[in-house]
């Protein structure tokens, strides 16, 4: 009996995806079905380039064919991705951009931009396009981390005669900056106002384009420019960084409870516990937890929120941070290897939220 298009469907109908626990057809994952005699090909659409299951999922579609449909059949599983959105109504600010991530902390020191740095790289070196907007106003470190200190942004006109910000674009990532439109080493002084201010015009005067992610280092604490994000765009969801001693963890509570707030109410994706242990270059199997152990993953599982990933003390990371070149680009260090993980980890948390829960909504707080 000779192969047909139907077949292929009906056993990929018995293949789940992992993470949204419904199988491929039903979530409209297969296309492009192509069957001459005993050869199979087809593609699977990713919900995100950085899926840590495509192999698995690619198993599994091959498993299915062989089972149900023919035992010699040689079957091409090609894959693509499309990153999900839950912004099905974005309206005029930010129109391409699909999600919308606050990576936040509770207290400064705790490595939030060199994780949001090293995340973005990670990200866009998957295949994914993503942005950065550096909104620690009066801190700003995401030029540093990028190289990019001396450089400044363009500024056009749009189609209806606004001036428009273009973004620096390094290592595959957009990023914009207060640092990037002030002398380096100056204070920014600022009033809460003001900085809210800035933070609108990066969202809303910078032509992003088509992204995937779009990544908000905050400023730490719970200040004016949280509240001024959320009551600007609907953000997908947000993620808490920290490190494993109790004053850290202290405050990341507090970060953490400022976004579960019914009047705010945005996801949160997971915590990140960075500085996590001290490996050395030498001694790569050994752990020495200076700042205490698991102190992020216990927070986790208090707040019922994913672990999204432990990020070691490597010398690396603070050397490439230094240099303007994330430690994710040199791609066998341990400190690369743990963003790649933390990336693919992030991806999914993000495609989980957008399958799962609704539309985050623009908040309106009266403060």
């Amino acid at each position: 009996m000779s192969i047909t298009q139907e077949n292929v469907l009906e056993a990929l109908r018995t293949v789940p995806e992992p993470d949204l626990k419904k199988d491929l057809v039903t979530l409209n994952m297969i296309k492009d079905i192509l069957v001459d005699g005993k050869n199979i090909s087809f593609t699977v659409v990713l919900t995100t380039p950085a899926c840590p299951l495509k192999e698995v999922i690619r198993k599994s579609c091959t498993a299915a064919i062989h089972e149900l449909v023919a035992a010699d059949a040689v079957v091409t599983v090609n894959m693509t991705a499309d990153v999900t959105t839950g912004r099905f109504n974005s309206g005029p600010i930010l129109p391409g951009v699909k999600n919308i991530i606050a990576v936040s902390s509770g207290k400064g020191g705790v490595g939030k931009s060199t994780i949001t740095a090293n995340l973005a790289v990670a990200l866009a070196k998957s295949g994914a396009k993503v942005g950065i907007i550096d909104a620690d106003i009066s801190g700003p470190s995401i030029p540093t981390m990028f190289d990019v200190e001396d450089v400044r942004p363009n500024v056009i006109e749009n189609e209806s005669g606004k001036p428009t910000i273009i973004p620096i674009e390094q290592y595959g990532v957009k990023l914009i900056s207060i640092g990037f439109l002030s002398d380096p080493e100056s204070a920014v002084v600022w009033r809460g106002p003001m900085a809210s201010s800035a933070l609108r015009q990066f969202i809303s005067d910078c032509d992003w384009g088509e992204l995937d992610y779009l990544l908000f280092d905050m400023p730490p604490g719970t200040s004016d420019i949280h509240l001024t994000l959320v009551q600007t765009v609907p953000v997908t969801g947000a993620i808490v960084i920290t490190t494993p001693q109790k004053v850290a963890l202290a405050d990341a509570t507090r970060g953490l409870q400022m976004f579960r707030q019914p009047q705010v109410n945005v996801p949160i994706l997971g915590i990140i516990e960075n500085m996590a242990w001290f490996t050395p270059a030498e001694l790569p199997n050994n752990k020495y937890y200076i700042f205490g152990q698991d102190g992020g993953k216990k927070l986790a599982e208090k707040f019922d929120v994913p672990l999204l990933g432990q990020i070691p003390i490597v010398q690396s990371i603070r050397e490439s941070g230094d240099m303007g070149k994330p430690a994710i680009i040199n791609q066998d260090e341990i400190s690369a290897i743990a963003f790649k993980l933390l990336a693919e980890t992030v991806a999914q948390q993000v495609a989980i939220r957008n399958a799962s829960l609704a539309e985050t909504k623009k908040v309106d707080i009266k403060v």
